[in-house]
């Protein structure tokens, strides 16, 4: 399985400095890797105790039985993964109050080529960072896949995002929630907050905006763009992603962006 090599945080002792309620029943938090899953989860952290949150993130299918505490009932964890949707993981879902985070695909191939090509991230395909393939190759990659090693991406969002739709599961934007996060001030990142807290059974307290501000803290990221060592890359990513791979990514997986609410 591909490792990601994240730095430590200091989360825990920030949430020190807040008064904190125990969480009445799980909260799991379910996401495409790369879809702003550590931003979610941080968040989430500045108001559940230290001790109700999960400490092995995240997880996947091939560990689940290594983690079945996790959806205990009576410990009411914060839970994080990348969890495809089967009967096991649906049934174990439905014992929380759950969270689908997803990332319009457009960005998201960005995102998931700058990690690929990191110092943060091994694997067994890391020849792909020695500058053999061009940027458009790479993106293409992550669009259809990398044979026997990486799945398509529509595959993935099958599996870690649409299955999970419609299933009383409480969907998260990445691009609403950087948004909210970035104008804490406003009356629009107030009710946003709310809403979010609220799915999760947490009353928003008076002081909300410190916490989220803390938590959304892209030094507290190990994953975060500007903290995965790709400074020594070989790769020269474009601001946007190209039409041509907009295109691609139409042909592959057709409708996507749309069921998702990106058009």
């Amino acid at each position: 399985m591909p490792q990601a090599f994240l730095g430590t945080d200091t989360l825990d002792q920030e949430n020190q400095k807040f008064d904190q309620k125990p969480l009445t029943k799980p909260v799991f938090i379910n996401s495409i890797p790369k879809s702003g899953s550590h931003l979610l989860r941080n968040i989430l952290r500045m108001f559940v105790p230290v001790e109700q949150q999960y400490k092995d993130q995240f997880i996947q299918w091939p560990n689940i039985a290594q983690h079945m505490a996790a959806f205990d009932t009576q410990k009411n964890y914060l839970v994080s993964a990348h969890l495809l949707y089967t009967d096991k993981s649906a049934m174990l879902a439905n014992r929380t109050r759950k969270f689908t985070l997803i990332r319009d695909p457009h960005t998201w191939v960005m995102a998931q080529a700058r990690f690929f090509v990191s110092d943060a991230f091994k694997s067994n395909f890391d020849n792909i960072k020695d500058g053999s393939l061009t940027v458009n190759d790479l993106l293409n990659l992550m669009i259809v896949g990398i044979y026997q090693k990486s799945p398509p991406m529509r595959d993935q969002y099958n599996l870690f995002a649409v299955s999970w739709m419609g299933t009383g599961t409480y969907l998260v934007k990445y691009e609403e929630l950087v948004l909210h996060a970035n104008n804490l001030e406003t009356d629009a990142a107030e009710k946003y907050f709310s809403n979010l807290l609220g799915a999760a059974g947490i009353i928003k307290p008076s002081d909300w905006r410190e916490r989220v501000k803390i938590g959304a803290d892209k030094k507290q990221s190990g994953t975060s763009r500007e903290n995965i060592n790709s400074q020594k890359s070989k790769f020269n990513f474009p601001d946007e992603l190209p039409d041509t791979q907009k295109q691609l990514i139409e042909y592959h997986a057709p409708g996507l962006r749309k069921l998702l609410g990106y058009t």
